[in-house]
């Protein structure tokens, strides 16, 4: 694999060029833009296994993985061709097919608190679909989430995390109404005591939601016992408790974190992995409470292109993939590998790192403390992390353009490509001090 050289006014310049005068900041989601690392993105024009190309013919090891579908790694050649297959039998219809029965069957057998599930598009779709849901069912108004997490870009959700044990939300975002983002309250990540203390506030609380492993500040997880708390005191409270899933379903384990953690949450929300990378999304729960979706019952929600027979495709080869417990094995070791060997650079060349993991997701954050919320996690070098995204692309390894995002491993990451990482990761820290 060739070393990518620094980024020349070239291809991807011209094109981001051209971008910025058809799209808003010239990209179609705002990380990609690379404004938390600076600098020019990169246009890819392929991926196979786990390496991408851009349209210069650099090559990199990839660790965005499209945010976290592919497990398998891109371009996994059963998933292409159930795909070729498919394409050739329809792009969409508009009806029922088999597909979705079958792709919901390995959903509800593999997740452990899901007895049925509603197929949407995306990720944000399924949180927004799932919170109308609890909202519907309990008859009350107000949602609490947490600092540091995110779950899509719905009004509810884009609430800033504000300062203090527990906050109203304020709109984070012009075109957000403050009547409605004040239903929307932010507790800090890791802190039972403060959701206590929400709920001793407000008793109109219909859901509290949460990535039981955070991803959207870095990969953050629980600590110990902190889920089952949230889970008790929603209990306790009469609310429903919201599994945003979407990162951590099928990732950390064929049931999620849930199964992982032994958690029976309310209503869990999937995407990712579920599409096999095709854009997807999914909520489940009870039957009881996903009887009251339309048209089973009176709580609305539709989408034509849910169900697509393509991200079905896509969808079913990867978790039917997913069903031997040697890949999650697998996705340990080079994932342990991998994280050792870059802490270790790191110490090596007298750069204060620390590194949180869970399964295959992870962040290397350039802090000397340890990273439990959202607080933590913003004391993090963001100057230093972005030299390092770009003394990392210099060495063709491609990270997230952001300090406060996920990296994830895929079987496509072997041995020698975790070691290439490492050796990459030891050049680029000594290049720093």
């Amino acid at each position: 694999m060739s070393a990518p050289q620094s980024n020349k006014a070239g291809r991807s310049e011209e094109l981001f060029e051209r971008a910025v005068e058809l799209m808003p900041g010239g990209v179609n989601s705002p990380v990609r833009a690379f404004r938390g690392v600076g600098g020019t993105p990169r246009f890819i024009k392929s991926a196979q296994g786990a390496t991408m190309t851009d349209v210069e013919d650099r090559t990199y090891i990839d660790y965005v993985g499209s945010w976290g579908p592919m497990i398998l790694g891109h371009a996994d050649p059963e998933v292409i061709n159930a795909l070729a297959n498919a394409l050739a039998r329809g792009t969409s219809f508009g009806a029922p097919n088999e597909l979705e029965v079958e792709l919901a069957e390995e959903i509800v057998d593999a997740v452990p608190s899901i007895e049925m599930v509603r197929m949407v598009n995306s990720g944000t779709e399924a949180t927004m679909s799932a919170i109308r849901l609890a909202r519907g069912v309990t008859g009350r108004s107000q949602l609490v989430k947490f600092e540091g997490c995110y779950h899509g870009h719905g009004d509810s959700l884009l609430v800033k995390a504000g300062s203090g044990v527990a906050t109203l939300g304020l709109p984070d975002s012009p075109g957000v109404p403050a009547a409605l983002a004040a239903n929307t309250i932010t507790a800090p990540f890791n802190d039972a005591a403060a959701l206590e203390q929400v709920f001793a506030q407000h008793r109109d609380v219909a859901a509290v939601i949460i990535e039981p492993v955070v991803g959207n500040m870095g990969c953050v997880p629980p600590a110990s016992g902190y889920l089952q708390e949230v889970r008790e005191l929603a209990t306790q409270n009469g609310a429903l408790l919201i599994f945003d899933e979407v990162m951590t379903g099928f990732r950390l384990a064929r049931g999620g974190a849930q199964e992982l953690y032994d958690i029976r949450p309310d209503i869990t929300t999937l995407g990712k992995i579920i599409g096999g990378g095709l854009p997807v999304g999914a909520y489940g729960g009870s039957r009881e409470l996903m009887r009251n979706i339309a048209p089973a019952g009176p709580i609305y929600q539709a989408g034509t292109l849910s169900g697509n027979p393509l991200a079905m495709t896509a969808g079913l080869v990867t978790l039917r993939k997913l069903r031997d417990e040697k890949i999650y094995q697998q996705l340990e070791r080079a994932s342990e590998r991998l994280c050792r060997g870059m802490a270790g650079a790191a110490a090596s060349a007298g750069i204060d790192t620390v590194t949180n993991r869970m399964g295959s997701m992870f962040t290397t954050f350039f802090t000397s403390q340890a990273v439990v919320d959202w607080p933590t996690a913003n004391q993090s070098n963001r100057e230093r992390y972005g030299k390092f995204f770009h003394r990392m692309l210099e060495l063709g390894v491609y990270l997230a353009p952001s300090q406060f995002e996920a990296a994830f491993v895929s079987t496509a990451h072997t041995e020698a490509v975790i070691d290439q990482t490492i050796a990459a990761a030891a050049k680029a820290f000594s290049s720093m001090t």
